[in-house]
């Protein structure tokens, strides 16, 4: 059994070079780091929404330039084309952004509809650009009872499926309906506490590795495939 990477079979020396380290130490853009943030529940009184609002607030204190998306007239998934004015917003955020905060209340269980939507509608690709790959993800719920983690581990699965770079911590709000005051501002407490701790997690997430994310994500295995298609189209225009 060998210890040398380069000794092992199918492996083109050319194909895989030698790690960059200092890629991880280049610096990063000079521009406030772009979040999108995500909500989702339509009701008038949203709680997902709400958390979603002082998240924001918190992230301009620490000097992040911020959208918020509002669901409100996004179709359902297959039931209108991309072309739709809502679908182009969301994707054009999401071209934009650096990073993203998503906040669904628990429904059923689960994350809701409202917010599974918004992510159905975001590609993996769009022609050769992949829109999360690399850009840095938060995830958040609120629910109605008891405390519960469904939704965020939810959130987490689409985030790793989505290729986005997830941070360790996480905000969970039980009982979100006590935890406002009467302006919808947040009140004290341990649950806006692990909110700021989330979003500023976030932004040194995002500061950290905007910079050197298509480094991080640079895959041996779709440098092999690009070979391969590369050498499929000279073989075609040759015959």
């Amino acid at each position: 059994m060998t210890n040398n990477i380069n000794d092992l079979p199918n492996l083109d020396g050319e194909q895989l070079p030698a790690m960059d380290h200092d890629a991880l130490r280049a610096s990063g853009p000079e521009h406030a780091p772009r979040i999108l943030l995500l909500y989702g529940s339509l009701r008038q009184r949203s709680f997902s929404r709400l958390v979603t609002e002082e998240s924001n607030r918190l992230l301009q204190v620490l000097g992040a330039d911020t959208r918020i998306f509002n669901p409100s007239g996004l179709p359902l998934p297959d039931d209108a084309d991309e072309n739709h004015p809502k679908v182009q917003e969301l994707r054009e955020l999401v071209q934009w952004c650096e990073g993203m905060v998503w906040c669904s209340p628990e429904r059923h269980g689960a994350m809701t509809s409202v917010m599974k939507a918004q992510i159905d509608w975001i590609p993996l690709s769009m022609g050769a650009v992949r829109p999360t790959q690399g850009k840095t993800l938060a995830v958040m719920q609120v629910s109605g009872g008891s405390q519960s983690f469904n939704a965020v581990n939810q959130m987490r699965i689409l985030g790793r499926w989505m290729r986005m770079i997830t941070i360790p911590n996480q905000s969970s709000v039980a009982k979100a309906f006590m935890e406002f005051d009467d302006d919808n501002r947040m009140k004290p407490s341990p649950y806006y506490n692990r909110i700021v701790d989330v979003v500023e997690e976030l932004m040194k997430f995002t500061l950290l590795t905007r910079g050197a994310s298509d480094y991080l994500t640079n895959r041996y295995s779709e440098r092999i495939e690009n070979a391969e298609q590369l050498s499929a189209r000279v073989n075609q225009r040759a015959i």
